[in-house]
């Protein structure tokens, strides 16, 4: 059991790791000119490609149509509406205010199981949710004053990374039980083939407008980064964490990602990082912490049993 959590956390760290690299490469090659639904649309569609081929490798397993039906709508939060607000929202914002607004993840999937999965409500919850809703607030408004015509400072782009992670939160906490029943690869491979149904409609026109030709080889090596190093291994690794973690818990890695983006953000010249900025990755990771300190239902009902 203590190997299996292991497991589970190494997954989840790995994960977020190069999830933080993704937001400042998307932004560079956002920044090439290439349209934010096509390079979602690469993403979706690379991934599933690439999960399709490994299932070839591994043992096949028989989906019923009514778990073939969940996975569809489990497609739809963890990855059309969460990647595709994500780069969307990474396109008008900056890299490092895209990270940190994926530290408010862990709040939302606490706010989520309480009513879902029926998690005691406790002072700790509400005061760190108080605190890193502050935390997000401030980053938002920050973002929104300093504007001046510069998309990378866009309240829009910070609010679409929010939703993001309140769809990525809805996906951890509702179908648990789901990705618990097979292989991360059969799981994967549905759920990216039915994102890359849902989104090539509406992102056919960009892509094809695209004079790949004319593209840098940075680019490619971006996009590919962006299939691979950020879709392909990291949902395989988030889909082993998931099942071995509690959503809560797993959810705690998002504090690596602004850690990450961060340092690539300023080192690329990108970004910087600001005292409001600062002030804000506090709250909102005093928040986080404050809310993953307080006790399950579990450790409650424990204790009431001795």
């Amino acid at each position: 059991m203590k190997n299996n959590s292991y497991r589970g956390h190494i997954a989840m760290l790995s994960a977020n790791i190069m999830w933080g690299c993704m937001a400042p490469i998307s932004k560079a090659v956002l920044q090439s000119g290439i349209n934010p639904f096509a390079l979602t649309t690469f993403r979706m569609l690379g991934a599933a490609i690439a999960f399709w081929i490994a299932s070839l490798f591994t043992p096949k397993e028989n989906v019923p149509p009514k778990d073939l039906a969940l996975l569809f709508f489990a497609a739809l939060f963890g990855i059309v509406l969460n990647q595709g607000s994500f780069i969307l929202g990474v396109s008008k914002t900056s890299p490092i205010d895209a990270s940190i607004v994926t530290t408010t993840t862990p709040i939302i999937t606490m706010i989520i199981a309480a009513f879902y999965l029926k998690e005691p409500v406790t002072g700790k919850k509400v005061m760190g949710v108080f605190i890193g809703a502050l935390g997000a607030l401030l980053l938002i408004m920050g973002s929104q004053q300093v504007a001046n015509g510069n998309a990378s400072n866009n309240i829009w782009g910070d609010l679409l990374c929010l939703q993001a992670q309140i769809s990525f939160s809805i996906y951890f906490v509702l179908f648990k039980e789901l990705i618990s029943r097979y292989s991360p690869i059969t799981i994967m491979k549905w759920m990216f083939i039915y994102a890359s149904v849902c989104c090539i409609p509406f992102s056919y026109r960009q892509i094809t407008a695209i004079d790949f030709s004319s593209l840098p080889y940075t680019v490619f090596l971006g996009i590919g980064f962006v299939v691979l190093g950020a879709t392909f291994i990291p949902y395989l690794l988030i889909s082993i964490g998931q099942r071995i973690l509690r959503p809560t818990v797993a959810c705690m890695y998002n504090y690596i990602q602004p850690i990450v983006a961060s340092v690539l953000a300023v080192l690329w010249g990108m970004d910087h990082f600001g005292p409001i900025k600062i002030i804000a990755v506090i709250l909102v990771f005093s928040g986080v912490y404050i809310v993953t300190q307080s006790k399950s239902r579990a450790d409650i009902e424990k204790e009431n049993n001795l």
